[in-house]
């Protein structure tokens, strides 16, 4: 989750976001005519805004100008269904539906798609609130659409931000149901008119083929076999070394789907894939020529509609094709056995704090969809500008109603939470009356907002929903009020979290810190210290040691300190507590002996994550060692800091392709390494130096175990983290030996015994005087795995 780039330029305080100028800041300056033509709209709309907070006049188009639309883009207009929400067909029309619970007027706006580049809107139809509105919800029907349209809302009433209201008829609001929503096509590019904030619009459906799924069926894998990667879809493939025919979309990132399965994983976990704006934080960035983007994405602005920018085909078809070239990344991927898993951010969204647009939920209903102080300011538990109400009640339809779209129509096997202590979180005016509609013992229920709830509605709603009981779940236990839940996050046996003790304590242990082996052996476990009194099991941890922010792999065991001055903030974002160790020279162009120790050390902590229990997940380009130059906060780059390099991959100099490749497929072949309980003696043995004798000291840095394994029998697995060599004995097993498969001390190919190594007898027998006398000798730094074959 990054926290660092968001700003609202002073554009925003002016409202041109929902009006179509381009905001403060912008590189293209507008010529002397269109400046006086944005004048004159500001002058105009600044009239009609303090006209409507005044009086709430009509701002709709007339009668006359409705009916003259009739016979070329629908039909004359019914009153329509309340339910769904969102724009949905029903026979030969479309049934549009918002909830707003302060509106005083709604307007549909509809929008071709040559109209809506243009800024201006097609038709305007005024919803007469006898007629098209039930209760909260506003609802109209229009037969006989035409093809190929956009809509969007005006909506009006009162402006008093002190209490939370702030509607504004002068914006085109996105209906927070819209299954696609169309601005600009190019990722990166603003509109002609150099605006990084064009009108946007959602897609009105219309009768097209249906996808063909070819059958399609979830390869629903046990959560606890689960190997996750954390991927970006745009920068999976938008290097040149790709070669790849579309680079930096769904179908770039199908056409490279078989080097996951060659890797070994599973399951992809996207980073955010839904519509976000790239450019809402666009700026000149002299430090390295370019302009700043939002590459990562955590701002969603629709939490329906994939990101249309991610696709080749742009706007093509109001965004369907779009939606259809989604749907075949997932279907690719299930015929090769990976699960798709989607990252989530439902703890805010890119409209900001009060100083942000107006594009979408906040003129929908502000008091609703935020969770706001006192006087009207926005609570910032996301450290993103505003807090979505997760558990009010119309948010936490929302949200379940979300997560079904995507689970139902797009065939998504699970979601991982952004930020998701957030939605646990009390919504606000928490009480008994807001939530179940009753005031029974009303007294003392009332929370301040924002306080954690023991059993949030939310999460109970998702976890008893009857479609998402059945995926992953997965929560980033954590937010930036300083709430933390690893190991607490309320689960309902189903939702398994992001381990950030296990990434911190790894990281520890492996660079030679002391008084964590306790802590470091528990991780290896599966964290039992912190999961199994709460009545879960191991695959309810998700292992990482490496993520999108934060140091990559190859960073970690390069830089002491993070090295942040391309993203032009003079290196003041970013973390600086990383558990990071240079190996004794700070960046890339060190001393042999330096390069020779970091390598141990990128597969040790390899290992580590993949010889715990718990679900592993490892983070794109660190199976090839890809680095970041120290950068711990690439939210800003859309370019070759956060681009995976197949050059790099291919030429695997250092063989840590191959040994990452190797590592993941052993953990699958090992039924020891995925258990579905906690392990027992029966099956789990500690070991120091010698058998059976562990060192639990404050300074020892050495830990060893051994596992029964149906594959290979028995694995003895044992991590050095001192800077001395040992002579390790072995557990003596009657009838058998222990043979060597890897050593991360090893230059590859003999760091893992495979067979692909040609002369790999030869490698063994090299063992053989060591292993006769049931001992192995250990490099400082380095780790181990034996496997027992008979004698």
């Amino acid at each position: 989750m990054e926290l660092h780039f968001v700003s609202y330029p002073g554009a925003y305080r002016n409202n041109t976001a929902c009006l179509g100028l381009p905001p403060f800041g912008s590189h293209l300056v507008p010529s002397p005519k269109a400046c006086l033509q944005q004048q004159e709209v500001m002058r105009r709309c600044k009239r009609r805004v303090s006209v409507c907070r005044s009086s709430y006049v009509d701002v709709s188009v007339s009668e006359n100008e409705v009916k003259a639309a009739d016979d070329t883009l629908f039909g004359a207009p019914s009153h329509g269904s309340p339910l769904p929400f969102g724009a949905t067909m029903v026979g030969d029309g479309v049934n549009f539906s918002i909830h707003s619970s302060s509106a005083t007027s709604v307007t549909l706006c509809l929008f071709t798609s040559s109209d809506l580049q243009q800024g201006q809107v097609t038709r305007e139809i005024p919803l007469d609130p006898r007629l098209n509105r039930t209760g909260d919800v506003w609802h109209i029907c229009l037969p006989n659409i035409s093809e190929e349209l956009l809509y969007g809302y005006r909506m009006d009433g009162p402006f008093f931000p002190e209490s939370g209201q702030r509607f504004n008829p002068a914006c085109i609001l996105v209906d927070p149901y819209a299954k696609a929503v169309i601005s600009r096509e190019v990722y990166g590019v603003p509109a002609s008119n150099g605006n990084c904030w064009p009108q946007m619009g959602g897609m009105v459906p219309f009768n097209a083929e249906p996808f063909d799924w070819e059958g399609d069926i979830s390869p629903r894998l046990s959560q606890k076999d689960l190997i996750v990667y954390e991927m970006h879809v745009r920068g999976f493939t938008r290097h040149e070394s790709s070669n790849v025919n579309y680079p930096g979309t769904y179908h770039g990132l199908v056409e490279k789907l078989d080097h996951l399965k060659e890797l070994g994983i599973n399951a992809i976990e996207l980073m955010p894939c839904n519509e976000y704006n790239e450019l809402e934080s666009y700026a000149y960035n002299a430090v390295m020529g370019g302009y700043k983007m939002n590459f990562w994405g955590y701002s969603t602005l629709n939490f329906f509609s994939p990101m249309i920018r991610y696709s080749k085909s742009g706007n093509s078809r109001c965004g369907l094709d779009a939606i259809n070239e989604f749907k075949t990344l997932v279907r690719e991927a299930h015929k090769r056995g990976i699960e798709v898993l989607m990252d989530v951010v439902f703890n805010h969204t890119g409209e900001g704090n009060e100083m942000g647009p107006t594009l979408s939920f906040r003129g929908v209903d502000n008091a609703v969809f935020y969770m706001l102080a006192p006087k009207g300011e926005f609570y910032n538990y996301s450290g993103c500008g505003n807090t979505f109400n997760c558990n009010h009640p119309i948010v936490r339809r929302f949200i379940v109603e979300c997560l079904r779209y995507w689970v139902i129509e797009m065939h998504i096997d699970g979601f991982r939470f952004d930020l998701a202590t957030i939605l646990t979180r009390s919504s606000s005016l928490w009480d008994k009356a807001n939530v179940f509609g009753h005031t029974e013992g009303l007294e003392g229920d009332l929370l301040t907002t924002g306080s954690p709830l023991a059993e949030p509605p939310l999460i109970d709603m998702i976890s008893n929903d009857p479609v998402l009981c059945d995926v992953k779940l997965i929560a980033e236990p954590w937010d930036c009020g300083g709430l933390s839940q690893v190991g607490k996050f309320p689960h309902w046996g189903l939702w398994s979290e992001w381990n950030g003790k296990f990434r911190d304590t790894v990281r520890q242990f492996i660079k030679g810190t002391d008084g964590v082996v306790g802590d470091f052996a528990n991780c290896l476990c599966g964290s039992p210290q912190i999961y199994q009194d709460g009545g879960r099991k191991p695959w309810h941890s998700v292992n990482f040691t490496t993520a999108h922010d934060g140091f990559s792999l190859a960073d970690l065991v390069s830089y002491n300190k993070k090295h942040n001055t391309a993203n032009g903030e003079g290196n003041r974002d970013g973390e600086d507590h990383n558990n990071s160790w240079n190996c004794g020279e700070e960046g890339e162009l060190v001393s042999l002996h330096v390069h020779d120790l970091r390598q141990r050390q990128m597969r040790n902590l390899l290992l580590a994550l993949f010889v715990s229990q718990g679900i592993p997940m490892m983070t794109m380009g660190d199976e090839y060692a890809h680095t970041k130059g120290g950068n711990n906060n690439t939210y800003c780059h859309d370019n070759y800091i956060n681009y995976f390099r197949w050059d790099k991959k291919e030429t695997d100099i250092n063989g840590f392709y191959r040994f990452s490749r190797l590592l993941l497929n052993f953990r699958r072949e090992c039924d020891s390494l995925g258990m579905e309980d906690f392990l027992t003696s029966d099956r789990l043995s500690w070991h120091g130096e010698c058998p059976n004798m562990p060192d639990w000291s404050e300074t020892s840095r050495f830990v060893a175990f051994t596992l029964i394994d149906s594959r290979y029998k028995e694995l003895y697995v044992a991590f050095n983290a001192s800077h001395l060599a040992k002579i390790v004995s072995l557990p003596l097993r009657q009838g058998h030996k222990w043979q060597p498969l890897i050593d991360t001390s090893k230059c590859s190919p003999y760091d893992f015994l495979a067979m692909d190594i040609l002369d790999k007898d030869v490698a063994v027998a090299q063992y053989a005087h060591f292993l006769k006398s049931n001992i192995y000798p250990m490099s400082d730094y380095s780790s181990i795995v034996l496997h027992l074959v008979p004698q």
